[in-house]
């Protein structure tokens, strides 16, 4: 096999980023592309590497158990950890009917759980 014409294998992700509906825009990031590596996974490398600004939600205490990672990715609602990273381009936003805090992060906290400090 000649290895002077492998082309590595990379993903591009298409991040919404912003504070507020009226000043969004989306970048785009290339990751190497890993063969059962998540979207998360491609997150983490993207803060680690190319922009620690970055701003996306994920507690990984226990295998499915915390719901923090969820985001829309192609448009369907899905688990940044579970959903396995294509090695094509994928867009990725926060939950809509949120509030948008920044870029992927939204408000999660069901209205009962939240607290008044008043």
């Amino acid at each position: 096999m000649n290895t002077e014409n492998q082309k590595a294998l990379t993903a591009d992700l298409d991040i919404f980023r912003g504070t507020d509906e009226r000043n969004t825009r989306f970048d785009t990031f290339k990751v190497p592309f890993q063969q059962g590596a998540s979207v998360l996974d491609a997150l983490i490398w993207i803060s680690d590497n190319l922009d620690e600004t970055l701003s996306f939600r994920y507690s990984c205490i226990n295998a499915n158990a915390c719901k923090e990672c969820m985001m829309l990715i192609d448009g369907k609602v899905e688990y940044a950890c579970l959903k396995k990273l294509q090695d094509t381009k994928s867009k990725l936003e926060p939950l809509p009917n949120k509030k948008l805090i920044k870029d992927l992060v939204t408000d999660i906290v069901p209205p009962k759980e939240k607290y008044s400090f008043e």
